[in-house]
């Protein structure tokens, strides 16, 4: 198995990486602390195609591997971790148009899609369907050619502030088989917007609900065939699973590296705090779990590329363990910052904030052990890890 990057995939990084420290890090405390979802940073982003990376190409976007994509995903999360997350979440959304729709819905869409010119949120989550995602509620029938949407839809990233909306809505019977997905314009009549949620994190990307009242949609803007939607959704979760344990790692590593720097600066008691073997086994334990959960997150995702039996069990074992390393990572460096790094001066509490959240959204952690669990269950672990 081969561990190292090409030299194509380290332009990748490097290329991520100058446009997290250009763009991206300088802003971050500020898109924070004033709540601004930087819609020019995206815009800069899609010059690069970062914002229609795995894409179809015959969509206009880059048709990168999710392996190529996640080194990039990491790099950017350096930089900010909230307007990453949104990166990846309008990715998702995008490549479902690009893949899944017709080519009158590329063609008008997926020109600005790719280019962050438009944004997209994706609408899966329900008030009462969260985890379980085959019992979503929200409705669109069949009236001559359009679809007449009813419902809501919750805790959308970038509602109220993106221009399409990739909904998963139940035109079916109940189940899986039931579901449907739309393509929603988000300026649609009909399609309302609650509050801007406060949260203890992501604050750089707005949260609402989403509410759909007879909301009248072509049937040209259904993403491939009726009762297809579950699917849809399952295979972007099982990439959205990479993206957010991506950008945990993403998050981590910038973490690991400014307490290390820290640690070195920092004395007491006459010594450096890097000096006492304490802080030496503490950081040892860091970049050891943080090496663990990248090469898991590459793993998973290389295995998804290959279209591998288990890599859906993979991605939800990569999510569960390097959102849970990230986090405690980042809460591992706050505390070798002292007080310091429970102040907003330091960057140290903003990467705990942010990290946080990674453990439940794309499933929650408890729901990945129940996937993980029940494959090994079924198939035992020989087969699991073949």
């Amino acid at each position: 198995m081969e561990f190292s990057v090409s030299e194509e995939q380290q332009a990748f990084i490097d290329s991520a990486r100058a446009f997290a420290e250009k763009q991206l890090a300088p802003n971050a405390a500020r898109w924070d602390a004033e709540a601004i979802f930087p819609k020019e940073a995206f815009a800069a982003a899609g010059e690069l195609g970062f914002m229609g990376m795995y894409t179809p190409e015959a969509a206009g976007g880059l048709g990168m591997s999710r392996l190529d994509a996640s080194l990039i995903v990491e790099e950017l999360a350096r930089g900010c971790t909230t307007t990453t997350a949104f990166m990846t979440i309008h990715n998702m959304a995008t490549s479902m148009i690009g893949k899944y729709g017709n080519e009158a819905l590329i063609e008008e869409w997926c020109p600005e899609l790719v280019t962050g010119g438009k944004l997209a949120s994706y609408c899966l989550t329900e008030p009462g369907s969260g985890s379980d995602a085959a019992s979503l509620r929200t409705s669109a029938k069949q009236e001559g050619g359009q679809y007449v949407v009813n419902g809501s839809k919750a805790f959308i990233s970038g509602a109220g502030e993106t221009d399409m909306l990739v909904v998963m809505l139940r035109t079916g019977a109940a189940g899986p088989k039931g579901v449907t997905a739309l393509a929603v314009p988000a300026d649609a009549e009909g399609v309302s917007y609650g509050k801007k949620e406060e949260k203890m994190g992501w604050n750089a990307q707005p949260t609402r609900m989403v509410g759909f009242d007879n909301v009248r949609v072509p049937v040209i803007n259904r993403l491939g065939e009726e009762g297809q939607g579950f699917a849809i959704a399952m295979e972007g979760l099982d990439g959205g699973r990479i993206n957010i344990a991506t950008c945990s790692v993403g998050t981590a590593q910038q973490a690991l590296e400014e307490a290390t720097a820290y640690v070195q600066e920092r004395r007491q008691f006459d010594t450096a705090v890097a000096d006492f073997q304490h802080t030496q086994f503490k950081l040892a334990d860091m970049l050891t779990e943080l090496v663990a959960a990248r090469q898991m997150v590459r793993l998973a995702a290389s295995k998804l590329d290959n279209k591998d039996p288990q890599a859906s069990t993979y991605c939800a074992m990569a999510k569960r363990f390097a959102t849970d390393v990230g986090f405690s990572v980042c809460n591992d460096a706050l505390q070798l910052f002292g007080g310091y790094g429970y102040i907003r001066e330091y960057p140290m509490e903003r990467h705990v904030r942010d990290t946080r959240v990674h453990q439940i959204l794309e499933g929650t952690n408890e729901i990945m052990r129940v996937i993980i669990a029940r494959k090994l269950l079924m198939e035992g672990a020989l087969e699991v890890i073949k």
